[in-house]
Parts: C-alpha cells; sequence; structure tokens
C-alpha cells in the first residue's frame, strides 16, 4: 500500500511540475539557432518570427548564426542542447538533403529533434539566358532528349536544395543534363549569363531581379502552384512533361527531442499566431516566401518525407554519402 501511495505521490508531484514548468515558461531569453550565415534565407525568416515570437512571449528571443557542413554544425548544437525549448533551430529542406548526402554523422536527423511547426515555404526557379533556344520547360526538355548531356545546369552548391531539384528534373524528365555547382547564387548567375551554364535553378528571392530586368529568362517555378512573387511564370508542372514534379524550399522550427510538450504547444500557438499576422505575412512575402502554418506533428510528418524523397533522388542520381 505504501509503495503504492509514495509511487502516485511520484506521479502526481511530475505531473503538476511539467504543469507549472508549462505554465511558467519562459523564464528566460531564448536563442534561435540559424544554421547558416547573416544576410541568408533562413536568417532573414528566423529574425521576422523571432521580432513577433519575442513580443508576444514577453522575453528576447536572439538568433544565433552557426554556419558550415550544408546546415549539419548548426542541427548538431540544437541536438546537443538542454530539451528545455530554451534553444531552438530553423530547418530548412536544405539540411535535410545535407543529411541525407552524409554518413556517420553525430545525431539522427529523424530522431533528434522535436518539431514545433512549418514557418513557409517558397519555389524554385528555373532560368535561362535570354539567347538559349528554349522558351519553357517543354522546349528544354526537347532540346535535353535531342542532346544528352551536353546541356549544362548551374546551381549555388552541390547538395543544396537547387541542386537536387535539378537532379529531380532529370529523373522525371528522363534526361540527361550535366551539373557545374558553384560556390553561391551570385556565381552561378554570373556563369549563366557568361554562357559557361545554359539552365540555372535557384530562389525566386536570388533570381527575380534579373528576371524582371530581361538578363534571365524564366521558364518556370517549380512549385506544384504558381508562385506570388512571378505570377506569370508557370509552375514546371504545366509543361505536361514532368508529370508530380514538385520542389520547394521551406523553413521549420525546432527543438531538442525531449522537450516538454507543454512547451512545445507554447511554441506553436505563438509561431502561428504570428504567422497570421498581416505585418509579418507582409514582411515575409518581401523576404520571398508564403507562410505555412502547421501543428509539430504535421511538420514532422513533412521533414520525415522530405527526408525519404530527398534520399530516394540521391539514390537515383547515383550521388554517394560523403
Amino acid at each position: 500500500m505504501k509503495k503504492l501511495l509514495f509511487s502516485a505521490a511520484l506521479t502526481l508531484a511530475a505531473s503538476l511540475a511539467t504543469s507549472a514548468f508549462g505554465q511558467d515558461w519562459p523564464q528566460k531569453p531564448i536563442r534561435i539557432i540559424v544554421s547558416f550565415g547573416p544576410g541568408g534565407g533562413a536568417d532573414i525568416i528566423g529574425r521576422i518570427l523571432a521580432d513577433s515570437m519575442q513580443a508576444k512571449l514577453g522575453k528576447p528571443i536572439i538568433i544565433e548564426n552557426k554556419p558550415g557542413a550544408g546546415g549539419i554544425i548548426g542541427n548538431e548544437v540544437v541536438a546537443n542542447a538542454e530539451a528545455d525549448g530554451y534553444t531552438l533551430g530553423v530547418m530548412t529542406a536544405g539540411q535535410i538533403i545535407a543529411a541525407v548526402t552524409r554518413k556517420n554523422m553525430r545525431y539522427d536527423t529523424l530522431t533528434a529533434f522535436a518539431p514545433i511547426g512549418q514557418i513557409a515555404t517558397a519555389s524554385l526557379l528555373i532560368v535561362t539566358r535570354p539567347d538559349f533556344p528554349a522558351n519553357n520547360v517543354k522546349e528544354l526538355v526537347e532540346a535535353a532528349k535531342a542532346d544528352p548531356g551536353k546541356i549544362v545546369f548551374a546551381s549555388p552548391g552541390f547538395a543544396a536544395t537547387q541542386h537536387f531539384a535539378g537532379e529531380m528534373f532529370k529523373q522525371t524528365a528522363k534526361v540527361n543534363l550535366l551539373h557545374v555547382p558553384f560556390k553561391t547564387s551570385p556565381e552561378a548567375i554570373n556563369a549563366t549569363l557568361g554562357k559557361h551554364a545554359d539552365v540555372l535553378f535557384d530562389t525566386v528571392s536570388a533570381l527575380i531581379g534579373q528576371v524582371q530586368s530581361g538578363q534571365l529568362k524564366a521558364l518556370a517555378v517549380t512549385g506544384k502552384d504558381r508562385f506570388p512573387a512571378v505570377p506569370d511564370v508557370p509552375a514546371a508542372a504545366e509543361s505536361g512533361v514532368l508529370p508530380g514534379y514538385d520542389v520547394t524550399t521551406w523553413y521549420g522550427l525546432f527543438a531538442p527531442r525531449g522537450t516538454p510538450a507543454r512547451v512545445i504547444a507554447i511554441l506553436n500557438k505563438t509561431m502561428n499566431e504570428s504567422l497570421v499576422d498581416e505585418s509579418v505575412r507582409q514582411r515575409m512575402a518581401a523576404a520571398g516566401v508564403v507562410v505555412k502554418t502547421s501543428t509539430p506533428q504535421a511538420f514532422g510528418d513533412f521533414m520525415a518525407s522530405e527526408y525519404k524523397r530527398w534520399d530516394a533522388v540521391r539514390e537515383a542520381a547515383g550521388i554517394p554519402q560523403q
């Protein structure tokens, strides 16, 4: 009887502690780890969200940039942090792709984190220089089939989302394009303008200036729907030669595995409230993304599906894990 009473007391104490922890949280500043350098998409999106969330939570939210290894260094910081909700991270499609291209990692991308929710999504653009003979995706596929392995597609980095968008394009259209990676978007753009590459896959925000000025010719966006920033550019799937092709870059918020469910719920609620705020939506749109709210479960399922999808693309492309 004493054992039963003692066990019940422990259970009640734990329940009360968890409840109090959630009700009193947060008690100190929160840090959000951005796994890329200042000024990039993840940094901009993280700072917009942090500004709104800290006003709602009443505690400072500090952005810490931890770039390197395609986002793996920053993710490792979050994976090893105390699971108390005071260390969070911004997850992107690129970090998932980086994970599927590496072996012997010091954390498991599928189990090391507690998802909080998705923040935003954005299409990529497929562009060429103005004198390239293809004016749409169908003509690009026809040209690639007529001259296998001769058309060069550029991306701003090996194993970046843009690179894998091109690999999925090749697999879906059943064509052979030659990939040439560059270190940055400006380098890839200059290579395309200088006729060292024929086609470029990159973000709308990186390319919209050159497209609007006529320096580059937009063939399609990579998402299944047209993108608000370039409404006149068709989705690649509209071409009829890329069935099911749908590639977006995206952003989400996550915490270390074991973060109390009550804290995750507070963060998800606060984040979703921020994302429906019109001023936040306008700032996100100016950054080239469309806000997308979700539950923690939905975001976790989405990350798992993205890992599976990009790992399959890696295998089909014959890209070995490094």
